[in-house]
């Protein structure tokens, strides 16, 4: 009996602190805060960190612009001329997989817990997106397992089967998408509107196919047929461009904050030789003039990866800054753009993918460039009836490889992606460039792989090639 008695005073003690315990909960829970993010809201922050970081000086304006030099550095030379250390792109793969990704897997799981399936497309389609970003720039990383909480070192795919399976990926969203389903927010990029995001689906399962072109052509040109079979269609008229458009500080473009305090940039002598020599009117969007009271203001861009000294000696108001268009507070983060859509179409129908005219494709690609930095009708016809901007059927990667070049300007992580797949522009290493006369082909990985996943990153690097900025990804053929 006293054994009862004992063990009555026991569980009522035992429920006693259980419902303190959850009183001390309850209370300290805010009622008008939700435990769980909204959708809405992490769809909005996917977009934005992932634009931040495309946009950030450690992934675009120290690294991507330099390599295809479209910018060019005057101060603090260093990454114009190569130098890096394994803590250069730390933050660009952190930010991607910690926050971007984290973001949209977390996504994913509440859409596909609430039946949203809107969102889950969406957030397929631009997870799709960042990790063709990583591999483009590291070539085999962390995919099949690095959104797995289980798995706290995850390995390495190759870039082939990442590429393949990020393919496989945006199909699955575009099978996903519900044209009449429940509307979607929280969507800076098209505002909702779900037929636009199929249409940019499609356009990356064509960018990718493209990328393995050199590598997989009876599979690209599969993935092409059904792309272009796809009722879905592509992107097809400017408005339809996936950008994202920044607003004042404190939702200011990345580039644009950098501009408000520093002056460390300049457009390259490079394309500003380019343009100057194609006579593209672009080049007064691209560049400011130069601002010295005693010459002359022109558009002077300096050469690529000079010493601090030699670059400090053309003197700051001697040459021209990247144009305003690209450095303002509300300049656009470009994702995927119509003249880009167009160009790969060309392309295709070069490589005989599609039965498409490869020839008014092209002219088209260069028109929607022209067009959408405000170039007038006579100047674009008179831009296109040069000969040395005419289409070339016999080298076709030329044609489009160099007026890709120009029309990808500032969108530096692409354009550094095109250029090693297209070959073209033929460019000159930095001047004072420390890798004997290369020009990098490659982000590094991160020094914190070799160290908290150190067994994948070493069977990454025996499987890959030397972990240099020289080592050629393997989508990089030529």
């Amino acid at each position: 009996m006293n054994k009862n008695r004992y063990f009555i005073i026991f569980s009522a003690l035992v429920i006693s602190l259980s419902a303190c315990k959850k009183d001390l909960l309850d209370t300290n829970k805010n009622p008008n805060e939700t435990t769980v993010a909204a959708p809405d809201y992490l769809l909005a922050n996917a977009i934005k960190s992932t634009a931040d970081t495309y946009y950030s000086t450690e992934n675009t304006m120290n690294a991507s612009l330099l390599f295809v030099q479209h910018w060019s550095k005057i101060q603090y030379t260093d990454p114009d001329r190569y130098v890096f250390t394994n803590s250069s792109f730390e933050s660009g793969w952190s930010n991607f997989y910690t926050q971007s990704l984290t973001d949209l897997n977390v996504l994913i799981s509440q859409s596909e817990q609430q039946n949203k399936p809107n969102y889950k497309a969406v957030a397929v389609t631009l997870r799709a997106w960042v990790f063709t970003l990583l591999t483009d720039n590291y070539g085999n990383i962390p995919y099949s397992e690095a959104l797995n909480i289980n798995i706290i070192t995850p390995k390495y795919d190759s870039q082939r089967d990442v590429y393949l399976g990020l393919i496989d990926e945006l199909k699955t969203a575009l099978n996903t998408f519900d044209v009449n389903g429940a509307k979607i927010s929280g969507d800076p990029i098209f505002n909702g509107k779900i037929a636009s995001w199929k249409k940019f689906a499609n356009a990356l399962r064509f960018r990718l196919a493209l990328r393995i072109a050199d590598r997989e052509p009876i599979l690209a040109k599969q993935i092409i047929d059904e792309v272009l079979a796809n009722p879905s269609g592509l992107i097809n008229v400017e408005t339809e461009t996936a950008k994202l458009t920044y607003l004042t500080s404190p939702n200011q473009n990345p580039i644009g904050r950098v501009f408000e305090t520093r002056d460390d940039y300049r457009i390259s002598k490079t394309i500003v030789d380019a343009l100057k020599g194609l006579n593209d009117p672009r080049l007064a969007v691209y560049a400011d003039k130069t601002t010295d009271k005693v010459i002359t203001p022109d558009y002077i861009g300096l050469p690529n990866g000079l010493t601090n000294g030699d670059a400090s000696d053309y003197g700051l108001s001697k040459t021209s800054k990247p144009g305003v268009f690209f450095t303002k507070a509300t300049a656009p983060a470009i994702i995927l753009s119509y003249a880009e859509v167009l160009f790969y179409r060309a392309e295709a129908a070069a490589r005989g993918f599609s039965t498409e005219n490869a020839s008014d494709l092209y002219k088209q690609a260069i028109t929607a460039s022209l067009k959408y930095y405000g170039i007038s009708d006579t100047d674009i016809q008179a831009y296109l009836a040069q000969t040395n901007v005419q289409y070339d059927a016999a080298n076709y990667k030329k044609s489009i490889g160099t007026q890709k070049w120009i029309a990808l300007f500032g969108q530096g992580l692409e354009a550094f992606a095109e250029w090693r797949r297209l070959d073209y522009p033929q460019l000159s290493p930095a001047t004072a460039g420390v890798l004997d006369g290369k020009i990098p082909t490659r982000f590094i990985y991160p020094g914190s792989e070799q160290i908290l996943n150190k067994n994948n990153y070493k069977s990454a690097v025996n499987q890959q090639g030397i972990d240099n900025l020289t080592t050629k990804l393997w989508f990089d053929v030529n």
